[in-house]
């Protein structure tokens, strides 16, 4: 599960998304309603494990699905989403709850 950290008045909440070194990609970004599926809105950062990162800030008592999009050309799900929804393409979108 994403780690979450929600602020004070319980509004928002810092969400890191994680991805493990065994995807063996040389770049990720993170791909959501969020960001309107937008490749190049957040990169994430590569450790130096191989395994990426990114903390984005979402608005608490929603719902969002995402998948990660790696060098670019292949489409990877969160194994540890909150939850799983198909998409139009038939495969599953990742759903975090925050």
């Amino acid at each position: 599960m994403p780690k979450k950290t929600y602020t004070k008045s319980g509004k928002s909440c810092r969400v890191t998304f994680e991805l493990s070194a065994a995807v063996n990609a040389q770049s990720a970004c993170l791909c959501g309603e969020f960001n309107s599926w937008d490749a190049s809105a957040h990169p994430m950062r590569r450790r130096k494990d191989g395994s990426f990162a990114l903390t984005l800030s979402l608005t608490s008592g929603q719902e969002y699905r995402y998948r990660f999009l790696l060098d670019g050309a292949r489409w990877e799900n969160d194994w540890a989403a909150d939850a799983y929804a198909p998409n139009p393409f038939g495969a599953d979108d990742s759903v975090v709850q925050v």
